[in-house]
Formats: C-alpha cells, structure tokens, sequence
C-alpha cells in the first residue's frame, strides 16, 4: 500500500469539500454584504462544474429569472428541502451507505440561492419589483419545503394541509414539523420589514407601480392601518388590493367550511324524489324478488331514494376579535370566515371588533371587505366595552357560541374574565382564541391561559382550520 486514497474516497472528499463551499459562501453573504473573492471564485468552480448556471450566484437574479431560462430547475426547487423518505429497513439513503454525495452538492447550490434570496432582503427604500420579487422568491422557498408559496406567511388561509415532517437525520436535512411553524413567522416579519421600508403611498398613487403589488397579509396590514390617509387614485389601488386578498383567502376557507356535511339527515322529511337522489343499490336490492330468471331482467316495482334534509338548528355565533396591530393577522381571517358562516343556513353571526372602544360590525358582516374597511387598527384593549355588546345578543345560551379572538392582554383583566366565565356556565359555547393564522405564532397573556385551561375552555391557537373545525362541531 502506498498510502494513496482510493478514486472513491477522493471523490467523495471532493463533494464534501464543494458543499462546504458552497455552504461557506451562504453564510458569509448573509452576514457580510461585502463579496468574499475566495468564496466566490470557488463557487463559480464548483458551480460550473456540476453544470448549474452561474446566474445562480447572482444575488440580484430571482428565481423566477433563473427558472426562465433554465426551466429543468423548476422541478429541483420543489420538495427541495423536504426530508427523503426512508427505506423499508427505516433507514434513509445515508445510513444505509448508499449516500450520493454529488446530488448533494447540487442541492448545496440550490438550497443556496433560495435561502440567500429570501433572508438577504435589500437594504434601505424598497420598490414595488423589490418586494414583489422577494415575495415570489419567498414563494420558492415555501415550495422547497413542501408548502404551497404564502402558506407559511399568513398570505393565505390553507395550502397542501400538515406540514411535511422528516426524520432530521444524517444532518442534511432538519425535522420540518419543528422548522416549519418557526419560519412562517420570520418570513412574516421579513416581508412586513419590507412593506414598512416601502414609500406606499407614493407607489399607490401610480397605477402602474400599484399593479406590482401582491397583495399579503403584511402589505394588507399597511393598507389597513394607512387607509384614512389615502385619497383619489390610492385609496382606489389599496381597495382594490384589499378585495383581492379577501376574495383569495374567502375561497380558500369558504373550501375547508364546505368539505364537512352541515347537519345530522332528518328522516322525517320525504327525500326528494329526483333522479340525483335515487338510492340505485337499495332499489335494486329491495326489488330482488322480481326477479325473473326466463328473461333474465329485473323488475323494478318502486324505487327508493337517498334521503339529503339535514336537522339544522338555528344557532347565533358572535365573534369578537381585538383589533389591536398584534391581532391583524387573526381578525383579517375571522372576519372573512365570520362572513361565511352567515352565509350557512341558520347560522345567525354577529360581528364585534373592539380596542378601547367597540364597534358592531352586524350590519356589514355578510361583506367582509366593507367590515375590514370599517376597522381601525392599533390603540389599547379593554375587552369590557366588548362584552357589553356581545352579552346582550345571548339569547339563547344552548344555541349560541362565542368566539374571542385576542392575546388577552388587558387592562381590565378580572372583571372581564369574570363576564366570560358566566357566559361558559349560562351554557353557551364559549371558544376563547389567541391566533387563527397560518403560522400559528402567538402571544397570549399567561393569567388568562391558566384560567381559560382551568375553566375547560383552553385557548384556542394554530392553524385557522383548527377554528373552522370547532365551530362546524358546534353549529351542524
């Protein structure tokens, strides 16, 4: 022996070596704005050399750019971070030595370019491409970990469903079930740190620039918050922003309230009897016994059909949300879903938002686009001036339920906690939620989460489907 390393060895030394480069460079950019020469020469090495376009270490290419004109790439983004599935022995691709170093080095440069577009946001005023091309490539980045693009921002209500877990092992990839709630919101704030640095106004007053737009739950929260201050051309381009974005979510929710069946089947109404209706297996079986083997046909002497009345209880759900700044993102969603569930047949919704002051949102609750107009963001919360609008609407407690949607820090914290333990014992539902959101973050007061937990109505947070599953429960 001579000492030499095997062709296989080097090899995999080799790729070992190009990942960490690559990896080098990700974190050097991300921390230093200022171009390591070394780190970037290497990289173009490595990058030319496993055939990857050098575009891909542009930081002022998109994705979007790069999948232009590469358009094989697409398909590499997508799942991109998301753990491989392990072998029928439970062990994946490392452990069981059939680790394919090359493919990983190619993932090196692909991961990234993602994560340096996403977290390496651009510095001092942002444009309206700036934001939207950040948006599209935070989108990528959703797509890599197996989202839908906006899941994981709050932008939308629902995507592809539970977050794809992975087994974190070999230290390629992480556990997603714990990465994954921890990123949305950091994008979230990101994307909100890049409206804020925005001129918006000025960008909303030129169609043009206005048109850019894509509308987010941070750039709807701007919009929100700014609108008393808009006029003429911009106060119609942020309307029309708004409506966009409330049309988009609306259809993803109105899609999860629809997926489950409203009601138990009330036998005691005559099924309709159409031809959608007709119960084909139950007729045939019913009718066996005119059956006639010398003609070999089946005479059919009544039909029988499916019965689709359902029982429906007239129910009442109030919902009232804090409209502080921290709860935009749930009161945004609440809205929207308390605007389809007044569309359920008798579902009687009532709507109150409330900082230090309470505003009954009733009349408008049908249209969540007017509702959040009427909103006005920010300021304290005294819960109490709620209550006493939403105390009186409780009719009747066995067909009511109450949603509060809050971080539940108060000012008056003991006589309101009070009002909503007598609304849990006169019997009504009472739901008490800290968040509604994609992400799932929030913050809720502590006194009030031991209280809520001992009462048996703990605090509600997490995905928005968690609150449409509770409500459906309760109202069909």
């Amino acid at each position: 022996m001579t000492g030499q390393q095997s062709p296989e060895v080097t090899g995999d030394t080799s790729n070992d070596n190009r990942r960490q480069v690559m990896y080098w460079r990700l974190l050097a950019r991300l921390f230093d704005p200022e171009e390591q020469a070394a780190l970037e020469s290497a990289s173009l090495a490595v990058v030319e050399d496993i055939g990857l376009p050098a575009k891909l270490l542009d930081p002022q290419a998109s994705i979007d750019s790069v999948v232009q004109r590469h358009p094989e790439l697409a398909a590499e983004f997508d799942g991109l971070m998301v753990p491989e599935e392990t072998d029928e022995g439970g062990e994946d691709s490392e452990s069981s030595g059939g680790r394919d170093r090359a493919a990983e080095v190619r993932r090196a440069a692909l991961v990234s370019k993602v994560l340096l577009n996403v977290f390496h946001s651009p510095p001092g005023t942002v444009t309206a491409d700036q934001l939207s091309r950040w948006q599209s490539d935070a989108g990528w980045l959703e797509r890599a970990l197996g989202c839908t693009p906006g899941e994981l921002r709050g932008g939308r209500a629902g995507g592809r469903g539970a977050a794809p877990t992975g087994t974190g092992g070999g230290g390629r990839t992480p556990d997603l079930s714990r990465l994954i709630p921890e990123i949305g919101p950091e994008l979230g704030s990101i994307e909100a740190g890049l409206v804020k640095r925005m001129r918006l106004r000025e960008v909303l007053a030129d169609p043009a620039l206005a048109a850019r737009l894509t509308p987010s739950m941070s750039l709807i929260e701007q919009l929100l918050r700014d609108k008393d201050n808009l006029s003429g051309v911009a106060l119609a381009n942020a309307k029309a922003l708004i409506r966009r974005f409330v049309d988009e979510v609306a259809e993803v929710l109105r899609t999860q309230v629809e997926k489950s069946t409203v009601g138990a089947l009330d036998r005691s109404v005559p099924p309709k009897r159409v031809f959608r209706n007709l119960d084909l297996d139950r007729t045939i079986w019913k009718n066996l016994t005119n059956w006639s083997p010398e003609e070999e046909r089946l005479y059919v002497d009544r039909l029988f059909y499916r019965h689709t009345a359902r029982k429906t209880t007239p129910q009442r759900l109030i919902v009232v949300v804090d409209q502080s700044g921290s709860m935009v993102d749930s009161m945004v969603n609440c809205t929207i879903l308390a605007s389809i569930f007044a569309g359920l047949p008798k579902v009687d919704v009532h709507l109150i938002a409330y900082d230090t002051q309470a505003l009954d949102l009733t009349p408008w609750v049908h249209d969540p686009f007017e509702t959040l107009l009427r909103t006005n963001l920010g300021g304290g919360t005294d819960g109490t001036v709620a209550m006493a609008l939403a105390q009186p609407k409780i009719a009747e407690p066995r067909n009511t339920v109450v949603v509060w949607i809050s971080d539940f820090y108060e000012w008056r914290a003991e006589p309101l906690f009070e009002s909503m333990a007598a609304i849990h014992r006169s019997g009504a539902k009472f739901i008490p939620v800290g968040s509604v959101t994609s992400s799932g973050r929030a913050s809720v007061n502590p006194w009030f989460r031991e209280r809520f937990k001992d009462q048996g109505t703990p605090v509600l947070s997490g995905h928005i489907r968690k609150l449409v599953h509770e409500l459906k429960t309760f109202l069909t």
